[in-house]
Protein backbone atom coordinates (compact mmCIF):
# COMPACT_ATOMS: atom_id res chain seq x y z
CA UNK A 1 0.00 0.00 0.00
CA UNK A 2 1.52 3.13 -0.73
CA UNK A 3 1.96 6.36 1.78
CA UNK A 4 -0.40 8.60 -0.17
CA UNK A 5 -3.50 5.82 0.37
CA UNK A 6 -2.82 4.93 3.91
CA UNK A 7 -2.63 8.95 4.27
CA UNK A 8 -6.20 9.08 2.97
CA UNK A 9 -7.21 6.75 5.31
CA UNK A 10 -6.00 8.84 7.94
CA UNK A 11 -6.69 12.20 6.37
CA UNK A 12 -10.38 10.60 5.46
CA UNK A 13 -11.82 8.76 8.90
CA UNK A 14 -14.73 10.89 9.53
CA UNK A 15 -16.12 9.72 6.28
CA UNK A 16 -15.40 6.40 8.18
CA UNK A 17 -17.14 7.29 11.30
CA UNK A 18 -20.58 8.59 8.87
CA UNK A 19 -20.31 5.14 7.18
CA UNK A 20 -20.20 3.38 10.19
CA UNK A 21 -22.58 5.75 12.04
CA UNK A 22 -24.77 4.80 9.19
CA UNK A 23 -25.15 1.40 9.50
CA UNK A 24 -25.56 1.32 12.87
CA UNK A 25 -28.58 3.22 12.66
CA UNK A 26 -30.22 0.39 11.23
CA UNK A 27 -31.83 -1.54 13.88
CA UNK A 28 -31.07 -4.90 12.32
CA UNK A 29 -31.50 -6.79 15.32
CA UNK A 30 -31.71 -10.95 15.34
CA UNK A 31 -33.97 -11.97 16.68
CA UNK A 32 -36.63 -10.94 15.70
CA UNK A 33 -35.28 -10.82 12.40
CA UNK A 34 -36.82 -10.00 9.48
CA UNK A 35 -35.35 -6.31 9.34
CA UNK A 36 -32.48 -5.88 6.82
CA UNK A 37 -34.11 -4.73 3.40
CA UNK A 38 -33.42 -1.28 4.21
CA UNK A 39 -29.66 -0.98 5.07
CA UNK A 40 -28.97 -3.97 2.55
CA UNK A 41 -30.68 -1.57 0.08
CA UNK A 42 -28.41 0.76 1.43
CA UNK A 43 -25.21 -1.20 1.02
CA UNK A 44 -26.21 -1.83 -2.88
CA UNK A 45 -26.61 1.58 -3.87
CA UNK A 46 -22.94 2.33 -2.12
CA UNK A 47 -21.35 -0.33 -4.09
CA UNK A 48 -23.26 0.42 -7.19
CA UNK A 49 -22.01 3.77 -7.25
CA UNK A 50 -18.20 1.77 -7.19
CA UNK A 51 -19.50 0.24 -10.16
CA UNK A 52 -19.83 -2.98 -8.33
CA UNK A 53 -22.90 -5.38 -10.19
CA UNK A 54 -24.99 -6.58 -7.02
CA UNK A 55 -27.29 -9.15 -6.41
CA UNK A 56 -30.30 -9.38 -3.41
CA UNK A 57 -32.47 -12.00 -2.97
CA UNK A 58 -34.61 -13.19 0.34
CA UNK A 59 -33.04 -15.70 2.17
CA UNK A 60 -36.20 -15.21 4.75
CA UNK A 61 -39.00 -12.45 3.89
CA UNK A 62 -37.68 -8.87 4.57
CA UNK A 63 -33.84 -10.74 5.16
CA UNK A 64 -32.19 -10.24 1.74
CA UNK A 65 -28.39 -11.10 1.40
CA UNK A 66 -26.37 -9.04 -1.18
CA UNK A 67 -23.66 -9.81 -3.11
CA UNK A 68 -21.68 -6.69 -5.03
CA UNK A 69 -18.96 -7.99 -7.74
CA UNK A 70 -16.21 -5.90 -9.05
CA UNK A 71 -15.00 -8.13 -12.19
CA UNK A 72 -11.44 -8.04 -12.81
CA UNK A 73 -9.41 -7.15 -15.65
CA UNK A 74 -8.25 -10.61 -15.96
CA UNK A 75 -10.55 -13.19 -14.14
CA UNK A 76 -9.39 -16.49 -15.16
CA UNK A 77 -6.01 -16.25 -14.48
CA UNK A 78 -5.65 -13.74 -11.26
CA UNK A 79 -7.17 -14.54 -7.83
CA UNK A 80 -10.36 -14.28 -7.03
CA UNK A 81 -11.57 -12.69 -3.27
CA UNK A 82 -14.70 -12.91 -1.24
CA UNK A 83 -15.04 -10.75 1.20
CA UNK A 84 -17.83 -11.53 4.31
CA UNK A 85 -19.52 -10.39 7.02
CA UNK A 86 -23.07 -10.10 8.28
CA UNK A 87 -25.17 -7.52 8.97
CA UNK A 88 -27.44 -8.28 11.85
CA UNK A 89 -26.42 -7.81 15.11
CA UNK A 90 -27.34 -9.64 18.63
CA UNK A 91 -30.34 -7.87 20.58
CA UNK A 92 -30.43 -5.30 22.60
CA UNK A 93 -32.85 -6.75 25.42
CA UNK A 94 -33.40 -3.36 28.09
CA UNK A 95 -31.70 -0.33 26.15
CA UNK A 96 -31.92 1.11 30.24
CA UNK A 97 -28.58 -0.71 31.10
CA UNK A 98 -26.74 1.07 28.34
CA UNK A 99 -24.84 4.84 28.93
CA UNK A 100 -25.26 5.58 25.05
CA UNK A 101 -28.07 5.10 22.68
CA UNK A 102 -27.59 1.58 20.90
CA UNK A 103 -28.23 2.71 16.79
CA UNK A 104 -27.11 6.45 17.60
CA UNK A 105 -22.67 6.09 16.61
CA UNK A 106 -21.39 7.73 19.94
CA UNK A 107 -18.23 8.88 20.06
CA UNK A 108 -15.94 9.28 23.94
CA UNK A 109 -12.29 9.35 23.62
CA UNK A 110 -10.87 6.65 21.56
CA UNK A 111 -13.54 4.47 21.23
CA UNK A 112 -16.97 4.01 19.51
CA UNK A 113 -20.39 2.71 20.79
CA UNK A 114 -23.15 1.06 19.35
CA UNK A 115 -24.56 -1.85 18.91
CA UNK A 116 -22.65 -3.95 16.09
CA UNK A 117 -19.43 -1.46 16.45
CA UNK A 118 -17.42 -4.76 16.79
CA UNK A 119 -20.19 -7.56 16.00
CA UNK A 120 -19.87 -6.52 12.82
CA UNK A 121 -20.81 -3.02 11.51
CA UNK A 122 -17.36 -1.84 11.98
CA UNK A 123 -15.78 -4.41 9.91
CA UNK A 124 -18.19 -4.36 6.98
CA UNK A 125 -17.84 -0.23 6.95
CA UNK A 126 -14.28 -0.72 6.79
CA UNK A 127 -14.77 -3.25 3.59
CA UNK A 128 -17.22 -0.55 2.07
CA UNK A 129 -14.31 2.42 2.78
CA UNK A 130 -11.34 0.46 1.14
CA UNK A 131 -13.75 -0.76 -1.20
CA UNK A 132 -14.45 3.07 -2.04
CA UNK A 133 -10.81 4.30 -1.91
CA UNK A 134 -9.49 1.72 -4.28
CA UNK A 135 -12.22 2.57 -6.90
CA UNK A 136 -11.40 6.21 -6.50
CA UNK A 137 -7.96 5.69 -6.30
CA UNK A 138 -7.68 4.01 -10.06
CA UNK A 139 -6.51 0.83 -8.28
CA UNK A 140 -6.98 -1.98 -10.87
CA UNK A 141 -7.52 -5.05 -9.81
CA UNK A 142 -7.17 -8.41 -12.19
CA UNK A 143 -8.64 -10.83 -10.19
CA UNK A 144 -12.18 -10.52 -8.86
CA UNK A 145 -13.48 -8.86 -5.83
CA UNK A 146 -17.02 -9.77 -4.09
CA UNK A 147 -18.32 -8.19 -1.23
CA UNK A 148 -20.98 -10.48 0.44
CA UNK A 149 -23.12 -8.81 3.38
CA UNK A 150 -25.23 -11.97 4.77
CA UNK A 151 -27.98 -11.56 7.07
CA UNK A 152 -28.98 -14.08 10.02
CA UNK A 153 -25.70 -15.13 11.64
CA UNK A 154 -26.23 -14.43 15.11
CA UNK A 155 -29.51 -16.97 15.14
CA UNK A 156 -27.75 -19.80 13.29
CA UNK A 157 -29.34 -18.57 9.70
CA UNK A 158 -27.47 -20.02 7.04
CA UNK A 159 -26.98 -16.37 4.99
CA UNK A 160 -23.67 -17.24 4.03
CA UNK A 161 -24.42 -21.02 3.13
CA UNK A 162 -27.45 -19.30 0.61
CA UNK A 163 -24.34 -17.33 -1.48
CA UNK A 164 -22.44 -20.67 -1.81
CA UNK A 165 -26.07 -22.38 -2.80
CA UNK A 166 -26.42 -19.63 -5.43
CA UNK A 167 -23.08 -20.24 -6.78
CA UNK A 168 -20.52 -17.62 -5.37
CA UNK A 169 -16.98 -18.93 -4.96
CA UNK A 170 -13.82 -17.61 -5.08
CA UNK A 171 -9.56 -18.63 -4.65
CA UNK A 172 -10.03 -17.10 -1.29
CA UNK A 173 -12.49 -15.70 1.68
CA UNK A 174 -12.18 -13.44 4.15
CA UNK A 175 -14.78 -13.69 6.80
CA UNK A 176 -14.10 -9.88 8.46
CA UNK A 177 -15.96 -11.12 11.74
CA UNK A 178 -14.15 -9.86 15.04
CA UNK A 179 -10.85 -11.67 15.54
CA UNK A 180 -8.50 -9.13 17.53
CA UNK A 181 -6.94 -8.50 14.00
CA UNK A 182 -5.62 -12.18 14.77
CA UNK A 183 -5.82 -15.03 11.57
CA UNK A 184 -7.92 -17.49 12.99
CA UNK A 185 -9.81 -20.82 12.18
CA UNK A 186 -12.77 -22.01 14.82
CA UNK A 187 -14.15 -24.84 15.38
CA UNK A 188 -17.80 -26.37 14.76
CA UNK A 189 -21.31 -26.50 16.34
CA UNK A 190 -24.43 -28.46 15.57
CA UNK A 191 -27.45 -28.47 17.61
CA UNK A 192 -29.90 -31.41 17.59
CA UNK A 193 -33.07 -33.46 19.41
CA UNK A 194 -32.82 -36.10 20.91
CA UNK A 195 -36.55 -37.83 20.76
CA UNK A 196 -37.73 -41.07 23.08
CA UNK A 197 -41.36 -41.75 22.13
CA UNK A 198 -43.26 -44.49 23.33
CA UNK A 199 -45.79 -46.44 20.53
CA UNK A 200 -47.87 -46.65 23.13
CA UNK A 201 -49.86 -44.04 25.22
CA UNK A 202 -51.02 -45.29 28.84
CA UNK A 203 -53.55 -43.62 31.62
CA UNK A 204 -51.63 -42.32 34.63
CA UNK A 205 -53.77 -45.00 36.94
CA UNK A 206 -51.58 -48.05 34.67
CA UNK A 207 -48.38 -46.68 36.17
CA UNK A 208 -48.38 -49.68 38.77
CA UNK A 209 -49.29 -52.67 36.52
CA UNK A 210 -46.40 -51.30 33.78
CA UNK A 211 -44.33 -51.32 36.59
CA UNK A 212 -45.01 -54.57 37.71
CA UNK A 213 -45.18 -56.02 33.89
CA UNK A 214 -42.40 -54.34 32.27
CA UNK A 215 -44.22 -53.53 28.89
CA UNK A 216 -44.15 -49.74 29.65
CA UNK A 217 -42.60 -47.26 30.49
CA UNK A 218 -41.91 -43.36 31.05
CA UNK A 219 -40.04 -41.44 28.54
CA UNK A 220 -39.11 -38.81 30.81
CA UNK A 221 -37.50 -41.85 32.70
CA UNK A 222 -35.89 -43.06 29.86
CA UNK A 223 -34.61 -40.19 28.47
CA UNK A 224 -32.36 -40.24 32.05
CA UNK A 225 -30.73 -42.95 30.52
CA UNK A 226 -29.96 -41.38 27.13
CA UNK A 227 -28.57 -37.78 29.29
CA UNK A 228 -26.43 -40.26 31.18
CA UNK A 229 -25.07 -42.10 27.91
CA UNK A 230 -24.20 -38.28 26.80
CA UNK A 231 -22.31 -37.15 29.40
CA UNK A 232 -20.36 -40.28 28.76
CA UNK A 233 -19.58 -39.70 25.63
CA UNK A 234 -18.29 -36.00 26.74
CA UNK A 235 -16.00 -37.39 28.91
CA UNK A 236 -15.03 -39.72 26.59
CA UNK A 237 -13.77 -37.78 23.91
CA UNK A 238 -11.97 -35.18 26.27
CA UNK A 239 -9.38 -38.26 26.64
CA UNK A 240 -9.61 -39.08 22.90
CA UNK A 241 -9.85 -36.04 21.13
CA UNK A 242 -7.65 -32.71 20.39
CA UNK A 243 -6.63 -30.18 18.48
CA UNK A 244 -4.00 -28.08 18.55
CA UNK A 245 -5.01 -24.39 19.64
CA UNK A 246 -7.65 -26.08 22.08
CA UNK A 247 -7.45 -26.91 25.49
CA UNK A 248 -8.70 -30.76 25.78
CA UNK A 249 -12.18 -31.42 26.43
CA UNK A 250 -13.35 -28.57 24.25
CA UNK A 251 -15.55 -31.35 22.61
CA UNK A 252 -18.51 -30.78 24.61
CA UNK A 253 -22.58 -32.09 24.58
CA UNK A 254 -24.59 -29.87 25.96
CA UNK A 255 -27.97 -30.84 27.03
CA UNK A 256 -29.76 -27.48 26.91
CA UNK A 257 -33.66 -28.03 26.41
CA UNK A 258 -35.35 -31.01 27.92
CA UNK A 259 -39.47 -31.21 26.65
CA UNK A 260 -41.66 -34.16 27.57
CA UNK A 261 -45.22 -35.53 28.85
CA UNK A 262 -48.68 -33.94 28.25
CA UNK A 263 -50.51 -34.07 31.41
CA UNK A 264 -50.25 -35.29 34.90
CA UNK A 265 -52.90 -37.83 34.18
CA UNK A 266 -50.58 -39.66 31.71
CA UNK A 267 -47.27 -41.76 31.70
CA UNK A 268 -45.29 -39.54 29.95
CA UNK A 269 -44.88 -40.92 25.88
CA UNK A 270 -42.42 -38.55 24.49
CA UNK A 271 -39.65 -36.46 25.63
CA UNK A 272 -37.38 -34.61 23.43
CA UNK A 273 -33.68 -33.18 24.50
CA UNK A 274 -32.05 -29.68 22.61
CA UNK A 275 -28.36 -30.63 22.35
CA UNK A 276 -25.57 -28.84 21.26
CA UNK A 277 -22.41 -30.35 20.02
CA UNK A 278 -19.17 -28.30 19.81
CA UNK A 279 -16.45 -30.21 17.78
CA UNK A 280 -12.54 -29.49 16.58
CA UNK A 281 -11.69 -27.86 13.17
CA UNK A 282 -10.72 -31.34 11.33
CA UNK A 283 -14.00 -32.68 11.91
CA UNK A 284 -17.13 -32.68 10.03
CA UNK A 285 -20.70 -32.11 11.52
CA UNK A 286 -22.27 -34.56 9.55
CA UNK A 287 -19.79 -37.52 11.07
CA UNK A 288 -19.63 -35.80 14.13
CA UNK A 289 -23.82 -36.46 14.00
CA UNK A 290 -23.57 -39.76 12.92
CA UNK A 291 -21.16 -40.51 15.84
CA UNK A 292 -23.71 -39.16 18.39
CA UNK A 293 -26.36 -41.16 17.10
CA UNK A 294 -24.52 -44.78 17.20
CA UNK A 295 -23.01 -43.97 20.16
CA UNK A 296 -26.19 -43.74 21.80
CA UNK A 297 -27.87 -46.41 20.26
CA UNK A 298 -24.83 -48.96 21.76
CA UNK A 299 -25.93 -47.55 24.80
CA UNK A 300 -29.49 -48.93 24.90
CA UNK A 301 -29.16 -51.89 22.83
CA UNK A 302 -29.67 -54.09 25.70
CA UNK A 303 -33.02 -52.07 26.98
CA UNK A 304 -35.38 -54.00 25.32
CA UNK A 305 -38.04 -50.90 25.60
CA UNK A 306 -35.74 -49.47 23.01
CA UNK A 307 -35.67 -52.06 20.84
CA UNK A 308 -39.62 -51.21 20.52
CA UNK A 309 -39.03 -47.56 20.65
CA UNK A 310 -36.19 -46.69 19.02
CA UNK A 311 -34.68 -42.96 19.58
CA UNK A 312 -35.00 -40.44 16.81
CA UNK A 313 -33.04 -37.70 15.79
CA UNK A 314 -33.23 -34.21 14.00
CA UNK A 315 -30.23 -32.32 13.22
CA UNK A 316 -29.09 -29.16 12.55
CA UNK A 317 -31.61 -26.74 10.82
CA UNK A 318 -30.93 -23.67 8.44
CA UNK A 319 -32.31 -21.01 10.96
CA UNK A 320 -32.88 -20.70 15.13
CA UNK A 321 -35.70 -19.22 14.44
CA UNK A 322 -37.61 -21.37 11.71
CA UNK A 323 -36.14 -24.47 12.81
CA UNK A 324 -34.64 -24.61 16.30
CA UNK A 325 -31.51 -25.67 14.84
CA UNK A 326 -28.38 -24.86 13.47
CA UNK A 327 -24.99 -25.81 11.69
CA UNK A 328 -21.66 -23.58 12.35
CA UNK A 329 -19.22 -26.04 10.20
CA UNK A 330 -15.62 -26.19 11.18
CA UNK A 331 -13.04 -24.51 9.36
CA UNK A 332 -9.07 -25.29 9.15
CA UNK A 333 -6.70 -22.82 8.41
CA UNK A 334 -3.45 -23.65 6.21
CA UNK A 335 -0.58 -21.37 7.58
CA UNK A 336 0.91 -21.92 4.39
CA UNK A 337 -1.92 -20.67 2.11
CA UNK A 338 -0.64 -18.18 -0.05
CA UNK A 339 -3.67 -16.18 0.95
CA UNK A 340 -2.79 -16.51 4.73
CA UNK A 341 0.81 -15.56 4.00
CA UNK A 342 -0.22 -12.47 2.29
CA UNK A 343 -2.94 -11.69 5.04
CA UNK A 344 0.40 -11.82 7.44
CA UNK A 345 2.49 -9.98 5.53
CA UNK A 346 -0.41 -6.84 4.63
CA UNK A 347 -1.08 -6.95 8.50
CA UNK A 348 2.86 -6.78 9.76
CA UNK A 349 2.93 -4.08 6.56
CA UNK A 350 0.32 -1.85 8.58
CA UNK A 351 0.82 -2.85 12.10
CA UNK A 352 4.36 -3.23 12.13
CA UNK A 353 4.31 -6.38 14.10
CA UNK A 354 3.10 -9.89 13.91
CA UNK A 355 -0.06 -11.34 14.08
CA UNK A 356 -0.78 -14.86 15.24
CA UNK A 357 -2.62 -17.77 13.13
CA UNK A 358 -5.01 -19.30 15.47
CA UNK A 359 -7.99 -20.50 16.56
CA UNK A 360 -11.62 -18.63 17.42
CA UNK A 361 -13.15 -19.19 20.89
CA UNK A 362 -16.06 -18.70 18.65
CA UNK A 363 -17.85 -19.77 15.84
CA UNK A 364 -18.73 -17.37 12.47
CA UNK A 365 -19.83 -18.01 8.77
CA UNK A 366 -15.98 -19.43 7.62
CA UNK A 367 -17.10 -22.97 7.82
CA UNK A 368 -19.31 -22.85 5.05
CA UNK A 369 -16.84 -21.60 3.29
CA UNK A 370 -14.04 -24.38 4.14
CA UNK A 371 -17.41 -26.87 3.91
CA UNK A 372 -17.79 -25.46 0.24
CA UNK A 373 -13.53 -26.44 -0.61
CA UNK A 374 -13.12 -22.57 -0.56
CA UNK A 375 -10.00 -21.66 1.42
CA UNK A 376 -11.12 -18.95 4.20
CA UNK A 377 -9.85 -17.75 7.37
CA UNK A 378 -11.40 -14.95 10.21
CA UNK A 379 -9.68 -11.62 10.50
CA UNK A 380 -11.38 -9.10 11.73
CA UNK A 381 -11.67 -5.75 14.11
CA UNK A 382 -12.86 -6.36 17.52
CA UNK A 383 -12.87 -8.26 20.37
CA UNK A 384 -14.79 -11.09 21.66
CA UNK A 385 -15.40 -9.64 25.02
CA UNK A 386 -17.42 -6.51 23.25
CA UNK A 387 -19.72 -8.75 21.01
CA UNK A 388 -23.19 -8.71 22.13
CA UNK A 389 -22.37 -6.48 25.29
CA UNK A 390 -23.82 -3.36 27.11
CA UNK A 391 -22.32 0.08 25.55
CA UNK A 392 -20.53 -2.15 23.04
CA UNK A 393 -17.50 -0.04 21.88
CA UNK A 394 -14.26 -0.49 19.16
CA UNK A 395 -11.23 1.77 19.19
CA UNK A 396 -11.51 4.24 15.97
CA UNK A 397 -8.07 3.39 15.66
CA UNK A 398 -8.28 -0.04 15.36
CA UNK A 399 -10.74 0.44 12.82
CA UNK A 400 -8.26 2.84 10.35
CA UNK A 401 -5.33 -0.05 10.62
CA UNK A 402 -8.23 -2.45 9.35
CA UNK A 403 -8.95 -0.50 6.78
CA UNK A 404 -5.13 -0.24 5.48
CA UNK A 405 -4.69 -3.57 5.86
CA UNK A 406 -7.68 -4.38 3.73
CA UNK A 407 -6.25 -1.94 1.42
CA UNK A 408 -2.69 -3.47 1.44
CA UNK A 409 -4.12 -6.66 1.05
CA UNK A 410 -6.40 -6.69 -1.59
CA UNK A 411 -4.84 -5.66 -4.52
CA UNK A 412 -1.95 -8.06 -3.34
CA UNK A 413 -4.32 -10.92 -3.30
CA UNK A 414 -6.34 -10.14 -6.71
CA UNK A 415 -3.18 -8.82 -8.80
CA UNK A 416 -1.83 -12.76 -8.16
CA UNK A 417 -2.14 -15.42 -10.72
CA UNK A 418 -4.17 -18.12 -9.78
CA UNK A 419 -2.07 -21.34 -8.83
Amino acid sequence: MSTALANLVDERKDELKQLLSDLISFPTVSPPARNTSEIQKYIADYLEKLDFQTERWDVFPNDPNLVGMKKGTQSDTYNSLIINGHIDVAEVGDASGWSVPPFSLTEKGKHLYGRGVSDMKGAVACALFAAKLLHEEGIALKGDLQLQTVIGEEVGEAGTLSCIEKGYDADFALVVDGSNREIHGQGGVITGWVTVKSKQVYHDAMRAELNETGEGASAIEKMTKVIDSLRALEKEWAKTKEYPGFKKGTTTINPAVIEGGRHPAFVADECRLWITVHFYPNEDYREVANEVEEYLKQSVKDDSWFQENPLLFEWGGKSMIEDRGEIFPSAEVDPEYPAIKLLEQSHYAVEQETTSVSMSKTVTDAGWFDDAGIPTAIYGPGKLNEAHSVDEKIELEELIRFTKTLLTFIPAWCNVTKQ
